[in-house]
């Protein structure tokens, strides 16, 4: 028991010193941000007081959020240190949630306010910078998030249940947790809604409605179409959706408009459907599936094992 305590206290010295340290080197850079940028802005007027919100977000309240946390850490206080500071990691979530704002607005700025422009080449010229642009420096707060989760668990790891710290680590961890998950879906929807725009601009027309609030994008790839009677086997490209299976065809290469686009074959709504594999249990090569619909059946091939058998299982995922 005394081995494993000393095992423990080891590893959680560490911890707290590795957290120490990088807690400190964040803070800094926070502080190039809020001195160079968001202070100045604020006293020269460069950007309307909304767009200057817009840009930096909740930045200020962070930077003072982990300077009083790096403040506790240097003395030694770390359970008061992150009870405190879990008073404020909400606003690590409010700044994913403006983040891709942000950077929109930066960009805007940047093409039409030439005094802007201007102001942030300079800022960036700074040595304290170290060739690092504003554009580096913006997603700090979430890659720091990242980074708090670990060291708060290998902490609480590393501390016995005994021990007076425990409780508050315990809550610590939870309550990263619990925003890491909140920051994580926020860049999972988003990405969600890049893909489904992505898949929407590849249709040719707007017959086929594929931005739709709920929805979510799965996969995509080549398949053949086994025809019902001795026709030959048809390549067509598949989206998957969380609801539904888009069969498309490429357009004619010669078309003035839609050349590089796709058009629709067939809708298959999934709520109905039965996936079934007929081969490619075996090592053979290949396989075909077999969907199944209230009015249809759809046979689809590949030459590759691999290919079909994660169709088969994104295809059971989305219709369960």
């Amino acid at each position: 028991v005394e081995e494993q305590r000393a095992r423990w206290e080891r590893k959680r010295s560490r911890t707290a010193k590795e957290l120490v340290e990088t807690e400190h080197k964040y803070v800094e850079q926070l502080d190039l941000v809020v001195t160079f940028f968001v202070t100045i802005l604020k006293a020269k007027g460069t950007l309307k007081p909304a767009v200057l919100e817009t840009i930096f977000g909740h930045l200020e309240s962070i930077y003072s959020a982990s300077h009083v946390l790096s403040l506790h850490l240097e003395r030694g206080n770390l359970a008061s240190g992150l009870e405190n500071f879990c008073q404020n990691v909400e606003l690590y979530g409010h700044y994913a949630e403006n983040l891709e704002q942000a950077n929109k607005t930066l960009k805007e700025q940047l093409r039409k306010n030439k005094s802007f422009r201007r102001f942030k080449k300079l800022q960036e010229n700074r040595p304290q910078f170290q060739g690092r642009k504003l554009e580096d420096l913006l997603p700090l707060p979430l890659q720091r998030l990242h980074q708090y989760k670990h060291f708060f668990r290998d902490l609480l790891e590393n501390t016995s249940p005994d021990s007076a710290e425990y409780q508050k680590l315990a809550n610590a961890v939870k309550c990263i947790s619990e925003v890491s998950r909140w920051v994580q879906d926020i860049f999972d929807n988003r990405e969600n809604s890049l893909q489904l725009l992505r898949v929407q601009k590849l249709l040719k027309g707007q017959k086929t409605q594929v931005l739709t609030p709920g929805r979510w994008y799965i996969r995509e790839g080549w398949l053949l179409v086994v025809p019902s009677k001795g026709e030959d086997l048809k390549r067509r490209m598949f989206f998957l959706f969380s609801d539904l299976l888009i069969a498309t065809k490429p357009c004619h290469p010669l078309h003035p408009l839609n050349s590089n686009k796709l058009a629709c074959q067939a809708v298959y709504p999934l709520h109905q459907c039965i996936v079934d594999k007929v081969f490619g249990h075996t090592q053979s090569q290949g396989g075909l599936l077999s969907l199944s619909f209230p009015h249809k059946t759809l046979l689809l091939m590949s030459s590759d094992q691999q290919d079909i058998n994660d169709w088969y299982r994104s295809l059971t995922a989305a219709v369960r």
